[in-house]
């Protein structure tokens, strides 16, 4: 006869049967992850004596423990050291040769500044651990209205060059007369102003990386990221649900090859004229 509530309901593991299972990930170096206690979301920078250091997109550093109380797209995992590393040649996300071993260089004067919270946590991702070893340090412009500003109180030189990343950079938009400006203006040889041609930087992440045929169109009239949030079923009612949507689809980016190459180029050109030696 068939015993329809099994054996000894306290025998060793009773507790743990109805759990869900919880990920262990190995806290490899540029891994974006999120504390689950405080919302704190950065990527791996360092592995040491237990703990894992993470580096936000403001630079920010802080340290945890290994182990449970952290996301990855919003699941619950448990960090564990990495696996120790192989003698192949390895590639950053931007797929750069990574440079083993190689701290972060003291900051340079000239900065590159991303105009969009998403924007700049995106960029992050892709290219934070070259410009890392480049001294590279990334700003949040809140919006492109804001750059005469920024530049009169901080005027950039030959020695401190500012490289500006915007959405929407197309002939006719309020941005490209914005970049038309700065450029005429007396800060126009040292500042550079790229962007892509798409409304918003998700649209940046290739329809491949998330399992689309294409972004959904979005009516005139209607808030973008809401009506994309709609399109694909997801919740849509606060900013909270913007952020889970963009942090879903910014799991969906591994490397540079997730990514449109209108951004991809946008970005190197900026790399590279923060990075030109002052001649």
């Amino acid at each position: 006869m068939d015993d329809r509530y099994g054996s000894d309901v306290l025998s060793a593991g009773w507790r743990e049967r109805g759990a869900p299972k919880v990920a262990t990930v190995p806290a490899e170096l540029d891994l974006v992850v999120e504390v689950a206690g405080d919302g704190f979301c950065g990527a791996v920078t360092r592995v040491q004596s237990g703990d894992v250091e993470l580096e936000d997109w403001k630079g920010r550093k802080r340290l945890f423990p290994l182990g449970g109380g952290f996301l990855i797209e919003g699941r619950p995992v448990r960090l564990t050291a990495p696996r120790a590393q192989t003698q192949t040649p390895q590639r950053t996300a931007s797929g750069s040769f990574a440079v083993g071993d190689q701290r972060a260089r003291v900051a340079l004067p000239s900065r590159i500044l991303v105009e969009g919270k998403h924007d700049a946590e995106l960029v992050e991702k892709v290219w934070g651990a070259d410009l890392r070893v480049e001294g590279v340090v990334v700003e949040f412009l809140q919006g492109v209205d804001l750059l005469d500003d920024l530049l009169a109180a901080e005027p950039p030189t030959r020695e401190r060059r500012y490289g500006v990343l915007v959405d929407h950079l197309v002939p006719g938009s309020k941005e490209s007369r914005i970049a038309a400006a700065v450029a005429r203006g007396p800060h126009g040889r040292h500042v550079k102003i790229v962007g892509h041609p798409f409304v918003d930087v998700w649209q940046c992440v290739t329809p491949r990386a998330l399992g689309i045929a294409r972004w959904p169109e979005i009516p005139r009239g209607i808030d973008w990221k809401t009506g994309i949030c709609r399109a694909f079923g997801w919740p849509h009612e606060t900013q909270a649900d913007t952020a889970r949507a963009w942090q879903h689809i910014l799991g969906k980016v591994q490397t540079y090859r997730d990514l449109e190459p209108a951004l991809l180029g946008r970005v190197e050109e900026l790399i590279d004229f923060v990075t030109e030696p002052v001649g």
